[in-house]
């Protein structure tokens, strides 16, 4: 019985401290390992990624890509950043604005290059340039640009406007991360030929 309670408690003890390692983990951490990118361990966010997938509007080229942050990234991009309604003009095809009561339908033609019109200012191209780079940014300037308000392609001092760089430089860098691996698994398109309001 000596033993048996001995056996027991030592089984309750490695669980407990298995436990307690599994919840010292990063979700990153947990996720090392996995072959395809794909979360575990990390429900909510297991789930943006898949609900990610669920709303791309366009198809997606994953080759060389982290499927995990490429899902996560549509997630913010669709779901939580409203970047269509400034990146496309039109947002949505005809036919499919939802502000007139249509069932939703974005506008894939010109999905994320650019065109919208503020004043004078035109939202910018945010599709891949023909080296794979989102609105012709790297990672790490993709990264200060929305943190900073500040585009290496503009000319020095000039500050993005309309852009709510203050808002998205805000996130994560894991978040920033994955906006640009979405971005950079959607289909490259050349500037909106027809900007407007």
């Amino acid at each position: 019985m000596q033993r048996l309670s001995l056996l027991t408690r030592s089984v309750v003890f490695l669980g407990f401290a298995l436990a307690l390692q599994l919840g010292a983990l990063s979700p990153g951490q947990a996720d090392e390992g996995k072959g395809n990118g794909e979360e575990r361990g990390n429900d909510e966010s297991g789930s943006r990624v898949k609900r990610g997938f669920e709303i791309a509007p366009v198809p997606l080229n994953l080759h060389g890509k982290n499927r995990s942050l490429v899902g996560l990234g549509s997630y913010i991009v669709n779901a939580q950043g409203g970047c269509n309604d400034c990146h496309t003009h039109p947002s949505y095809a005809d036919g499919g604005d939802p502000f007139q009561g249509q069932p939703e339908q974005i506008n894939t033609k010109t999905y994320l290059a650019g065109g919208r019109v503020f004043g004078p200012i035109v939202s910018a191209n945010i599709t891949p340039d023909a080296n794979g780079r989102p609105a012709g940014l790297n990672l790490s300037e993709f990264i200060a640009t929305l943190r900073t308000g500040h585009n290496p392609n503009d000319p020095p001092g000039e500050i993005l406007q309309v852009m709510p760089w203050p808002v998205y430089g805000k996130m994560t860098d894991r978040d920033l991360h994955a906006i640009y691996e979405y971005l950079s698994a959607t289909p490259s398109l050349p500037d909106n030929p027809n900007p407007g309001p």
